[in-house]
């Protein structure tokens, strides 16, 4: 009987350790604080009762304990009720259920994200970006087929590459090495059932002569702006028998597969509670890096290959999810969601996507289980930015025992999901508008900030700011090869690359800049003229700079609805409204289609109005 580890011991009595606020608060003022969580070796300080009471937590039947623990600390209370509860860690669930989700809850889904947690929907997705894309791009998944609609497909492919090779045949949605099996003969494929089928990496890297793969983990806190981050650590998992290429060893998955849930019935199986330790068949991340390393391995370039798979993979699913967003999901707020990528090194260590989980294992059945588990967790949570419900009065900081100073949830105007103003949907579809817009003039995107992009991009300063041992690797510095591979176009995700491009390595620069920007609460609504993207400000401020770049105010302006579709059987279309559009670059507009603007005029005049009533409501 496995002994399910939990916590690490505390050495010492409980006032031993740390006491951390309760509230972490904004970089920004009139931004809200968001609660505290930390690890075994630190204590929450109490909220004022009334407060406290709020700190509910919907308990799942897949509550992983770790979670239980981590919320314990920072003093939610467990709730089954259906409402009333500020988290929860639980199932996924059908899309439509979204829509019960209040404003201030947050789940750990996203809507849609089967479409690569599902073995199958996953290879589809990525073979079309495959296609569409080419093989340069996207050459890091094994080639694969779904039965039965590709079963003459696979026949041609396993005809052509001879009596040698290897298949692995999975059931598309099963988990823990279930129904997984190791085939070389046609004979030996099962047929009543689906099945994945997939041409075997027969050349893995090998430790100690042993096969393996990495638990990498990947956390999403946004789709729109899309913002994802990596767990600087994680899990390496052995096969427990050493491994042979020989046709006689397929029936032996103690040698073929990695899963833990596999190899810990085999009586060889070697544990390990040493997150340091490069022994036994489960390692920590950091210490295989320290392993390779010191064979003279760049571990560096095995990163950010990874990076790149995790980063194009969760694309592939991005207008599924957007979507299902719009229609199901009443904030953004409402929703995050942990991934476990597994990756594989071959012989050349080139890593391999294996399969994406949307909800990974969180048992912790080891001291290294619980210190890479632990961690995570804490910093997740934190990073996830959980508020309390702003109908919460306002305690001052001198009747509160918060030491922190912020208010506790930065005023009734903080608005969970703005209504945007009819100029700040011109200015999404003005850069959205634009096919072969240069950097010069998206860079422009920053010379007025409305107070939408104000509030996104202090929201992202105050993410990143949390983040703790995760890394983000989408928006980045470096992250804007990748907005190519976006089916439909987001303004967001545009204004977030151009920021990070500009402040990257000078973070203290753009905090001091939006600090300013929010003491005056502009992220909260703002008539300001200097932050309406009006034709007449959009001229006077980038026409000197950027005399190359196509004003709308000094351009035929054409209307046009851009029509992006992502189907499949049982898919919704996926019908964006940002990709309304102005089409005012030359030779953009359609014959007989124009609608030709002329003098400086406000964000009510001929410039909006081209936009029909029912485009601007629909952003």
């Amino acid at each position: 009987m496995t002994v399910i580890v939990e916590e690490p011991m505390i050495l010492g009595g409980e006032d031993d350790r740390e006491e951390c606020p309760a509230l972490v608060p904004s970089l920004f003022p009139l931004m809200p604080p968001t609660l505290y969580f930390s690890t075994a070796n630190e204590k929450v300080e109490l909220l004022p009762a009334e407060q406290r009471r709020l700190l509910k937590w919907k308990m799942s039947t897949v509550t992983p304990n770790i979670v239980k623990h981590t919320i314990a600390r920072s003093h939610f209370k467990a709730t089954k009720k259906s409402y009333d509860w500020v988290g929860c860690w639980g199932h996924h669930m059908k899309s439509p259920g979204f829509k019960a989700i209040g404003e201030h809850q947050k789940l750990n889904h996203f809507p849609g994200t089967f479409q690569i947690g599902r073995k199958d929907r996953l290879w589809r997705n990525l073979s079309k970006m495959q296609l569409r894309f080419g093989k340069q791009e996207f050459n890091f998944f094994p080639r694969t087929f779904i039965l039965p609609q590709d079963i003459k497909l696979l026949r041609k492919a396993w005809e052509d590459g001879g009596s040698k090779q290897k298949w692995i045949v999975k059931p598309p949605a099963s988990a823990r090495g279930i129904g997984i099996q190791v085939i070389h003969k046609w004979s030996q494929l099962p047929r009543k059932r689906p099945l994945l089928v997939q041409k075997y990496l027969h050349k893995p890297y090998l430790i100690g002569g042993n096969k393996f793969d990495l638990r990498i983990y990947v956390y999403v806190t946004s789709y729109d702006p899309l913002r994802i981050y990596m767990f600087s650590d994680g899990l390496v998992r052995f096969a427990s028998c050493k491994y042979s290429s020989s046709m006689k060893t397929l029936n032996n998955k103690f040698m073929h597969l990695t899963n833990y849930s596999v190899n810990k019935k085999n009586s060889e199986y070697q544990t390990n509670s040493d997150d340091k330790a490069c022994h036994g068949h489960k390692w920590a991340l950091k210490a295989l890096w320290h392993y390779l390393g010191s064979k003279g391995i760049n571990t560096s370039l095995i990163w950010e290959k990874i990076k790149d798979i995790v980063i194009k993979t969760i694309i592939a699913s991005e207008p599924y999810v957007n979507n299902l967003l719009k229609m199901h999901v009443k904030t953004p707020y409402s929703c995050h969601e942990l991934f476990g990528f597994d990756i594989m090194l071959d012989e050349n260590l080139k890593p391999w996507i294996l399969e994406v989980n949307i909800s990974p294992s969180l048992h912790s059945n080891s001291a290294l289980d619980v210190s890479i588990k632990g961690q995570m967790i804490r910093d997740l949570l934190n990073l996830a930015g959980f508020r309390i419900p702003p109908k919460v009065e306002v305690v001052s900081s001198s009747s509160s025992t918060s030491s922190s100073n912020s208010s506790l949830y930065g005023g009734n105007k903080e608005r969970t999901k703005p209504e945007l103003t009819a100029d700040e949907k011109v200015k999404r579809a003005f850069y959205l508008a634009q096919r072969y817009a240069d950097q010069d003039f998206l860079s422009s995107v920053l010379d007025i900030l409305t107070p939408e992009d104000v509030r996104v991009l202090a929201e992202s300063e105050n993410e990143l700011n949390r983040q703790g041992e995760f890394q983000r690797v989408f928006p980045s510095q470096s992250s804007s090869r990748y907005l190519r591979f976006f089916e439909c176009p987001r303004y967001l995700n545009i204004l977030l690359d151009q920021w990070d491009q500009k402040y990257w390595n000078d973070r203290t620069k753009c905090i001091s800049y939006l600090t300013a920007l929010c003491q005056k609460g502009i992220h909260l609504g703002t008539s300001d003229p200097a932050h309406t993207w009006s034709k007449c400000s959009y001229m006077s401020r980038t026409a000197a700079q950027r005399p190359g770049v196509l004003s709308p105010s000094r351009s035929s302006v054409v209307v046009s609805h851009q029509h992006c579709s992502h189907r499949n059987a049982s898919d919704e279309e996926c019908s964006d409204p940002e990709s309304a559009s102005i089409s005012s670059l030359p030779g953009s507009q359609s014959p007989g289609s124009s609608v030709t603007s002329s003098a400086c005029v406000s964000p009510q005049s001929s410039l909006t109005q081209s936009l029909l009533p029912q485009q601007l409501s629909s952003f």
